[in-house]
């Protein structure tokens, strides 16, 4: 029986999106005295040796590394991203100048006459280059950013009595995020403070990456959101590296300036999805059963750290995936290089992680001639079983039910035996899980979440939080899950736009948390105040996050406790015809389970569930990514192949209800994992089609080709 919460109502910015009213940045602030343009480097590696600078009409600026009144770094993890480069540049498109002025195309002539000699060095480019620390280390004293290691069970001994050993390694590429508005800011000072206004997913995150770099006192920098037109991760850290440039040049110049990318600048500097390569190596019994993995993980983040040690983490927290293997050993590792630094994306490491985890299950199943599905089976995850960081799954794992509910949908398991004797055609099954909430300690020792809610004589209440909606319906959902536990309409419920002045923080829109972890806040909140209301009178309520009671406490020294307080389930089926002459290949279905405690809203999860699948679909095999001479090649919407209508599949999905202690009415998170599983089901489904394991995404013609051609 679904929830009553689930039943899904008008979204609140529905009327306002539909008739194209809602004013985005760019429409709030259609005429700025001052607009700004940023000033890449040209060259991927090397310092700065001479500047030459055009002179400056009246009332136009070059703004640089000499202007900044506090330290140049960014704070975001750590602080190694200089708000400009100064004599070390590490990428193509890193910001050098900031170019301001009122006229556009006085700032473009400016823009060409900067004249800048480097002194060039060989760029690292892939993971060996960096591993061997070409033309000198850049980070550290192995150009590795951050290295996680893992060990549950024994390795070395399993590995010593292994009747067979098989091993292999997948690979994942860039992706690039397309959110439909680009990236956007505005800012002015006002008497003695910074205010800037953004497109971004995290207003606090903002005002702390530009403390030091300024040289002010936080609460002297107000950053305030605007509605924010997509953002799938790449508007998490990035508004920062944009807001450093833009806020010296507003504390120099004292007046305001817009800075709005054009799609060819965004997609060329943005930051991008970690590509990653993933060995693992598996031992078996004489039977065939895995006896221990043992996992190298590496991923490539860029130039700069940006929140690469976080991503590496829930790679490495979920590269075991759903299932219960004894003894495994991870070794996680994110290399500099000299490309744009790799950050945020939708799924934020899980994605790379469990197509590794899901390809090698079936290079097992077919290694020793069992039926994928049926390989799988004894090692699916059970209520009570450890994790691979010797925590715990608490709730009860829907899988088994989940199973049957896909198979009888996608007919998976006649296609499958139809498939093995029709050429070209192809089913795949991938099953994936995903942690809730921020990993290990985040919560409870970094984020400290916290939310107001407050009532007016008219007896409206208002949710104040730093939460943004970014096209998740965040606005909504808050708002269903107060008037739910008021018991008032939803329209008496309204959502504040995040102000840092004006709202507390309630944490960055990540991980998933937004729902399963603040709108736990929001239901707690209104149940006090239900309990206190007062008709008539102005009421306000505090609510503190509390980490849960039933966690198997998390160790940040040595990696082991709960890493997730509880975890989203799913299973996708994807069905497959390959073109035996072009080898493009036809999408014919893709289906969907998933247990994610309980939507909030059913339509607008369905919603996140299949943009989730369609986008992931497009990682599968449509959108190459390729780096060239330093810069990436697809930097346009015409040359960079996302998912339109004509690739749109037969879709069907389905959702298990398991309602979550600690979740606002029982829910988990939604927005991440409905990326997770795409590209796994899709490898397995073509894998059968061209009879041969697939090892990378995106499954580009080419590749099928050589592979079916060359068998490589």
């Amino acid at each position: 029986m679904p929830h009553s919460i689930s039943t899904s109502v008008r979204r609140k910015d529905a009327v306002a999106k539909a008739a194209g009213t809602m004013e985005y940045l760019a429409d709030q602030f259609p005429v700025s005295p001052l607009h700004g343009k940023c000033y890449y480097s040209s060259i991927s590696r090397g310092t700065i040796e001479s500047v030459s600078l055009p002179e400056l009409p009246e009332g136009y600026y070059i703004v640089g590394a000499d202007d900044i009144q506090g330290v140049n770094r960014l704070h975001m993890i750590i602080e190694d991203w200089p708000v400009f480069a100064d004599k070390e540049v590490r990428y193509l498109g890193q910001i050098i100048f900031l170019v301001v002025g009122p006229e556009k195309d006085v700032i473009l002539d400016l823009h060409k006459q900067i004249q800048i000699t480097y002194r060039e060095l060989t760029p690292c480019i892939t993971l060996e280059e960096s591993t061997a620390l070409l033309e000198g280390v850049q980070h550290g004293e192995d150009n590795v950013f951050t290295r996680y290691d893992i060990h549950h069970g024994q390795v070395e001994y399993p590995f010593e009595k292994a009747h067979r050993i098989l091993e292999k390694e997948y690979y994942t590429g860039h992706q690039e995020h397309v959110y439909m508005e680009p990236q956007s800011l505005f800012a002015h000072w006002e008497e003695d403070t910074f205010i800037l206004h953004a497109s971004a997913q995290c207003p606090f995150y903002i005002r702390k990456s530009l403390v030091n770099a300024l040289g002010m006192d936080k609460e002297k920098i107000r950053i305030i959101q605007t509605p924010t037109g997509g953002a799938f991760g790449g508007k998490e850290h990035f508004p920062d590296v944009l807001a450093g440039p833009l806020a010296v040049a507003v504390c120099k110049i004292k007046k305001p300036i817009k800075l709005v990318l054009d799609r060819k600048e965004d997609m060329a500097y943005s930051i991008k999805r970690h590509p990653s390569a993933i060995h693992i190596r598996t031992a078996l019994d004489k039977d065939g059963r895995i006896l221990a993995h043992d996992i190298d993980l590496r991923l490539d983040g860029g130039a700069f750290a940006s929140c690469s040690a976080v991503v590496l983490a829930r790679a490495v927290f979920t590269v075991g995936n759903v299932y219960n293997i004894n003894n495994i050993r991870i070794c996680g590792r994110v290399f500099c290089t000299n490309k744009p630094p790799s950050d945020a994306f939708r799924g934020f490491g899980a994605p790379q992680a469990i197509f590794a985890m899901e390809s090698h299950m079936n290079f097992l199943a077919y290694a020793l001639g069992i039926d994928p599905l049926a390989f799988r089976q004894p090692y699916l995850m059970k209520q009570g079983d450890p994790t691979s960081t010797d925590g715990k799954i608490h709730e009860e794992v829907m899988l088994p039910e989940m199973t049957r509910r896909i198979l009888e949908m996608s007919g998976y398991e006649k296609k499958y035996q139809d498939y093995k004797t029709r050429p070209n055609w192809g089913i795949g099954l991938s099953y994936f899980f995903h942690g809730s909430g921020f990993t290990g300690n985040g919560e409870r020792d970094l984020i400290k979440a916290r939310i107001y809610l407050k009532k007016n004589r008219k007896d409206q209440v208002f949710i104040y939080g730093s939460n943004v909606e970014m096209g998740q319906g965040i606005s909504t959902t808050f708002c269903k899950v107060a008037s739910k536990a008021l018991d008032i309409p939803i329209d008496q419920v309204h959502f504040v736009e995040p102000d840092t002045e004006i709202v507390p923080d309630s944490g960055p829109t990540v991980a998933s948390r937004s729902i399963s972890v603040v709108g736990f806040l929001v239901q707690k909140a209104a149940k006090r105040l239900k309990a206190e209301w007062k008709s008539g009178e102005d009421q306000s309520i505090i609510q503190d996050y509390e980490a849960p009671t039933h966690m198997v406490p998390w160790d940040q020294e040595t990696l082991t406790g709960d890493a997730y307080p509880a975890y989203s389930w799913g299973v996708n089926v994807i069905e497959v015809e390959v073109d035996p002459l072009s080898y493009e290949v036809n999408t014919k279905g893709i289906w969907g389970v998933y247990e994610m405690g309980v939507p909030i809203d059913r339509q607008i999860v369905e919603g996140q569930i299949i943009g989730g699948m369609i986008q992931a679909l497009g990682y599968s095999y449509l959108e190459k990514l390729e780096f060239s001479q330093g810069r990436f090649r697809q930097a346009t919407m015409s040359d960079y192949m996302i998912p339109t209508s004509m690739d749109f599949p037969t879709t069907q999905c389905d959702i298990v209800d398991n309602p979550f202690e600690y979740g606002a009415f029982g829910a988990k998170g939604a927005g991440e994992m409905v990326f997770d599983g795409a590209a796994p089901a899709f490898g397995a489904a073509v894998s059968q089609a061209v009879d041969t394991i697939i090892d990378e995404v995106p499954v580009l013609p080419e590749t099928l080709m050589e592979l079916t051609d060359e068998g490589r």
